[in-house]
């Protein structure tokens, strides 16, 4: 169970106040790290799904000790990043702006979002940041298209 609770409060950034956020910042820095190349290869979804899978299962597991949506998993804010990072560039720019989408979509919670959260087990805990991350995502490639547009 102690790997379930590591992996959930992502080495334990779920229990600092504010750690869903610091866990984003966690995931945007450890991406923008990354080689540009990681950036819209295969690695990059293969690693976001199996954050998803990975973390849908250990907040399963944590359930039973922490109760239903503990603010101690913040791997759903990680999931939820990394969905919304696919294929951005590699600049601070983006970063940023993604950072920014998903975690107003992840607070603010609108358009079917919250209603995702009453899901059983983990999924409940993983689904309504993966579909904040989907609707970051989507206006981050309204973003990155508009920009190329007008600006280039």
């Amino acid at each position: 169970m102690k790997l379930h609770k590591q992996i959930a409060s992502v080495l334990g950034i779920g229990y600092i106040k504010g750690g869903g956020t610091f866990a984003s910042i966690v995931y945007c820095i450890i991406w923008f790290l990354l080689p540009a190349g990681y950036t819209g290869s295969y690695w990059q979804v293969t690693v976001t799904l199996l954050i998803i899978l990975i973390g849908t299962w250990s907040a399963s597991q944590v359930e039973k000790d922490w109760g239903k949506d503990s603010s101690k998993v913040v791997m759903d804010e990680v999931a939820g990043m990394a969905i919304t990072l696919l294929y951005a560039p590699h600049t601070l720019m983006y970063l940023f702006i993604g950072l920014v989408l998903f975690r107003l979509f992840d607070i603010v919670k609108p358009l079917g979002i919250r209603r995702l959260e009453k899901l059983p087990g983990g999924v409940g805990v993983m689904a309504d940041d993966i579909l904040s991350g989907v609707y970051a995502f989507i206006v981050m490639r309204i973003v990155i298209i508009c920009q190329a547009y007008y600006f280039n």
